[in-house]
């Protein structure tokens, strides 16, 4: 991967700051998942707090904007009581930058003005401007004209106020035989979004984007949108997640806390299809993923990083609570549909497929797998992928706090590799090994040997190079450790 010489340098000086930094940093107040999934104002003020709380304007910016998303379950981000706040505590931004829907020559960077001065964005010599109509919305500004694979620096104006920065790497071309990383996980939950020392680790390896797959910001929230927003509110002024969204790419994803609340999914009981509706508009308003081309239900989309497909799935708004066990019931007929066109058409050579729930069937009795709710849906993508010899398919995965990897072996004898790093918040989950299970590459618990958090983040780094191209899993530790290391050619990934 190309870097800067300035880039370079400079890592190496965070690099030294961080080093020195380490021991306050570990210093974090536990709070459990239990009590951060209550959602009250004292518990989320603890997780702002956790690592060491954001500058004094931010952190009041935060507490007045919730103060008026609890009392308000009409409020969004326009209110006028929320950006007086923003002016009486002279922030620009009320979120962001955030990086996103990167291409070989364009970025994206997401941001949330606290006025409807225009944003300016300097990177390379040039300028890209946007506006807002109103302050509080959200603004997506599109960076385009850039060389591919290549190390960017930009600068974000609002007004004549200098606001914030950042850099990135510019994916490669298709046909490329660069490197290619990256990162990804599941399960922050609000715990995860505030860790400093995990988000540098992923920061300092230069991944080119990174795959978020579910239980990332919002934590039970339910129906209550208002508080959806007071979460997303909570993680845009957090020190570590503007360091992480500032400098690599995101693609986000739900599962259950995201949604409404454990286990849930589709149309839950005592909800409505509106109420749904409500939900999936205001994650769209809070991510910087890459546009869909329709309109469709759901968040799903793919994209494409160089050599990789990316396809990200939503498996729970589009399921079929009433079909359970009937074709379709899991991802919907209109999203399996989407999903088997898109393999058909994917010229890439490796693709990475996300759900939120676990593809197989191996832990917690599959209670919420794929398998469990729709095998022959499930098996109907896994047999087109045989038949027609889909190449270096990839499944990742979350929920089930713990990392784990296994191969799903086929009757051809062709085998599926899944990894699930769930471990983004170190929280405990079922037991990391699954008993008789040949077919487990590894297992990690959310708690150590010694009931320390157990916090880690999967990588795939893509080797291009060779005649049969490489990719190489790794799962590290949020001081760096890299805890499991499994290569796979092309050819192993691709059916005979």
């Amino acid at each position: 991967m190309k870097r800067r010489p300035f880039l370079i340098a400079l890592g190496s000086v965070l690099t030294s700051c961080k080093l020195a930094l380490g021991n306050a940093v570990d210093r974090q107040l536990r709070v459990t998942l239990k009590n951060a999934h209550k959602g009250t104002l004292d518990i989320d003020t603890q997780l702002l707090d956790s690592y060491g709380p954001p500058p004094a304007d931010r952190r009041q910016f935060y507490l007045d904007a919730r103060k008026v998303f609890s009392e308000n379950p009409n409020a969004d981000f326009t209110n006028q009581a929320i950006v007086d706040a923003a002016k009486r505590h002279r922030l620009h931004l009320m979120s962001g930058p955030m990086l996103g829907d990167l291409h070989s020559d364009s970025v994206s960077i997401w941001l949330r003005p606290a006025t409807t001065q225009t944003c300016s964005i300097a990177i390379d010599g040039k300028t890209f401007d946007g506006q807002v109509d109103q302050a509080g919305e959200a603004l997506r500004i599109p960076i385009t004209g850039l060389a591919p694979n290549t190390g960017y620096e930009y600068q974000l104006r609002v007004g004549d106020q200098m606001t914030a920065e950042g850099s990135f790497t510019t994916a490669p071309l298709n046909n490329a035989t660069d490197t290619v990383r990256i990162a990804f996980g599941s399960c922050c939950h609000k715990i995860g979004v505030h860790n400093l020392n995990l988000f540098r680790q992923i920061v300092g390896r230069h991944p080119h984007a990174m795959m978020l797959l579910g239980d990332i910001a919002v934590d039970d929230r339910e129906g209550n949108i208002a508080m959806h927003r007071a979460d997303y509110q909570l993680r845009d002024v957090s020190n570590a997640w503007r360091e992480l969204s500032s400098q690599v790419p995101l693609y986000a994803s739900w599962d259950d806390h995201d949604y409404f609340n454990n286990d849930l999914s589709g149309v839950p009981k005592r909800f409505t299809a509106a109420d749904r509706d409500g939900v999936r508009s205001v994650w769209h308003e809070n991510w910087n993923n890459p546009p869909a081309n329709d309109q469709r239900d759901g968040i799903y989309f793919n994209t494409r990083i160089g050599p990789i497909e990316i396809i990200m799935l939503d498996t729970r708004s589009c399921r079929q609570n009433s079909r359970r066990n009937r074709y379709g019931s899991y991802l919907g007929e209109a999203q399996q549909a989407w999903l088997k066109n898109t393999l058909q058409n994917s010229n890439a050579p490796f693709k990475i497929i996300s759900s939120g729930t676990m593809w197989s069937d191996y832990v917690s009795n599959a209670k919420d797998s794929w398998g469990s709710w729709d095998t022959e849906a499930r098996e109907e993508i896994f047999q087109l992928i045989e038949q027609e010899k889909l190449s270096g398919v990839l499944l990742v995965c979350g929920d089930r706090h713990g990392a784990r990897g296994f191969r799903i072996p086929r009757p051809s004898g062709f085998a599926f590799y899944e990894f699930e790093p769930a471990t983004l918040g170190g929280v405990s989950g079922p037991a990391g090994l699954v008993k008789d299970c040949p077919d487990q590459l590894f297992g990690y618990s959310g708690t150590d040997d010694k009931g320390n958090d157990f916090i880690a983040f999967g990588e795939f780094t893509f080797d291009m190079a060779a005649d049969d191209p490489t990719v190489t899993f790794r799962l590290i530790g949020q001081h760096g450790d890299v805890l499991e290391e499994i290569p796979l050619a092309l050819s192993v990934l691709t059916p005979a």
